[in-house]
């Protein structure tokens, strides 16, 4: 390999509205095992599959859209991708006793080791980066 070539693997799925997140879950933590992420690291794990929860839930819940989610390991990152239909583009806001929710993004922010949320054609894609475990 010449240095300029880049070695991916990757998952996508389609997650309607009705689709209940444990099933969002359920499928990034089967790709994860399939990395043996599980076995070396499951407070990274723990990160991934927290991080898949909020990004779909958000997709649901503020853009009433179906989700996009796209994992993809290039041997430096796992980057959790999801897309919706809104071009609302997330901030993460400090907790409040008052008002419910709006956490979702700080939890992000803390749990990746970096995230960006960019416009596209038809929506916004949010992605998270979680590095592998040492």
């Amino acid at each position: 390999m010449d240095g300029s070539s880049l070695r991916a693997v990757g998952w996508a799925r389609s997650l309607p509205l009705n689709t209940e997140i444990k099933a969002a879950r359920d499928w990034a933590r089967e790709h994860l095992n399939s990395l043996g992420w599980a076995e070396r690291s499951p407070e990274t794990v723990d990160a991934v599959l927290l991080t898949v929860s909020e990004l779909v839930t958000n997709a649901h819940t503020h853009a009433h859209s179906n989700a996009q989610l796209i994992l993809t390991w290039d041997q430096s990152c796992l980057h959790v991708a999801v897309h919706d239909a809104s071009d609302e583009l997330p901030t993460p806001r400090a907790p409040s006793a008052e008002r419910l929710g709006g956490r979702g993004m700080f939890l992000v922010d803390a749990l990746a080791d970096e995230w960006e949320a960019r416009p596209c054609p038809r929506g916004k894609t949010v992605v998270a980066c979680f590095r592998p475990p040492q």
